[in-house]
């Protein structure tokens, strides 16, 4: 019985692994993507919530890289001399979905 299931075993495990290296490959081309818009945002002193927020929104998915947590602290910093409340909420939202250490 043991060597039927370790083949299943490293089908499973290459699996993972598959799909681990697609979500990081999808991390860096969000990451791109993203840097170009915040970049755009800090270099034009943009004060728009919507499109700071929207930003934040979509950043949020993928701050399990440390590339966009990076990137997302960044506009964080520069959001919260527009709006400290809202910032104050992505930074909550962060904590809850990604954050184990408390460590923002």
């Amino acid at each position: 019985m043991k060597s039927k299931m370790k083949p299943q075993t490293n089908e499973f495990v290459q699996a993972i692994g598959e799909l681990a290296a697609a979500q990081q490959q999808l991390a860096r081309q969000a990451e791109q993507q993203y840097s170009f818009e915040v970049n755009s945002i800090l270099r034009d002193q943009c004060c728009e919530p919507q499109r700071i927020e929207c930003l934040l929104d979509g950043m949020l998915d993928f701050c399990f890289d440390d590339e966009m947590l990076r990137l997302y602290k960044k506009l964080c910093r520069y959001y919260f001399k527009i709006d400290p409340v809202a910032t104050a909420s992505y930074v909550y939202a962060y904590r809850e979905m990604w954050d184990e250490k408390g460590d923002v």
